[in-house]
């Protein structure tokens, strides 16, 4: 086969976090199974995919090294590397947008991985909740067999709802936020936001009853939406707790009694460098609840106690419907965690 052909339908995208020697083997896969390549085609060799792709060495031989083990290459000896068989039977493609890295969507990513096996590709790209870069990585899609987004955008709201509306909904999967513009019948794996609040600090209520202020701190331009705001003010009329909402802590006085709950962790890391320098004792005069539970929030502090999504189970029933194709409706679960800092 000319190498200039095999180039014309192999690309490697820098924009995704796939794996380049995984995008290097779906590439092929892809090609073969639309009849680009055909049985007993030579490839190019691992130095001519370095020069042209830009990728290592290594990620060539990784490459060509998964399509061996799926039988889809053989290797001679003094010859190179051939295709073997043009029988193929894909799964799909999954395009997965997430607004931004954290420590659950990184569980999240792992599980669903996990969940799916090695043999459905997944290109992750992160829009970092900007809705021109999300509408940059979405307009280069290819034929994806589903999309997984989650729509998080500090601006242009109506504009990205209508931009995953114009998706097909038969391959949509919607995690963490119903979008309820949207038209047609796709799945949705969601937050209940004022609900789990609501709920998570009922559950801490024993916890609670030595504070009589609960504050929290949720910036005004934030991604995450109102429904916070109500769950915790309902709670807090429920219960007969002083209230406050806050922008920011940067401000904030300390004051015995209270209670700072923070959406976001670099509020969390400021309270603490405040409280350090107190004279209050944490899980005493004052207290602490974090949002998204991580692995180091067990142990900074003596213990952060943390409300949170349960993103193992978000990724379990997000392969569940990649793998049975029908659309769902299903809240997540939202999980307290009760540590030293309530």
């Amino acid at each position: 086969m000319n190498n200039s052909i095999f180039f014309d339908h192999i690309r490697v995208d820098n924009y995704s976090s796939t794996p380049k020697y995984l995008q290097l083997a779906y590439a092929i896969l892809s090609a073969v199974k639309e009849g680009k390549f055909q049985k007993d085609n030579i490839l190019p060799s691992l130095n001519e995919l370095t020069n042209h792709l830009e990728i290592s060495r290594e990620t060539a031989d990784r490459g060509y090294k998964y399509l061996r083990y799926l039988g889809i290459l053989k290797a001679v000896p003094g010859k190179g590397h051939f295709i073997s068989t043009t029988e193929i039977s894909s799964p799909g493609r999954i395009c997965l947008l997430v607004n931004k890295i954290s420590e659950g969507k990184s569980i999240f990513y792992h599980e669903l991985i996990a969940s799916l096996g090695n043999y459905i590709p997944i290109d992750f790209y992160v829009y970092n909740n900007d809705f021109f870069l999300f509408k940059r990585l979405l307009n280069q899609r290819r034929d994806y067999s589903h999309y997984v987004i989650l729509p998080h955008f500090f601006d242009n709201q109506d504009e990205a709802e209508a931009l995953i509306d114009s998706l097909p909904k038969d391959k949509l999967i919607l995690l963490d936020k119903r979008l309820k513009r949207l038209k047609g019948n796709h799945s949705t794996i969601y937050e209940d936001f004022e609900g789990d609040i609501y709920q998570a600090l009922e559950k801490a209520l024993p916890a609670l009853e030595k504070y009589h202020t609960l504050k929290l701190i949720l910036h005004r331009k934030s991604y995450l939406p109102n429904e916070i705001k109500r769950g915790f003010n309902k709670f807090c009329q429920q219960y007969a707790f002083e209230r406050a909402i806050l922008d920011k802590v940067d401000h904030v006085e300390l004051n015995s009694g209270e209670v700072y709950i923070c959406v976001n962790d670099d509020d969390m890391v400021n309270l603490l460098d405040k409280v350090s320098t107190s004279a209050f004792v944490l899980g005493k005069d004052l207290g602490i609840i974090s949002y998204n539970e991580a692995p180091l929030k067990k142990y900074i502090a003596g213990g952060i106690t943390t409300i949170s999504t349960d993103y193992k189970q978000m990724a379990s029933l997000t392969a569940q419907s990649i793998k049975e194709n029908t659309p769902q409706h299903i809240a997540l679960n939202f999980c307290l965690q009760l540590r030293g800092s309530l």
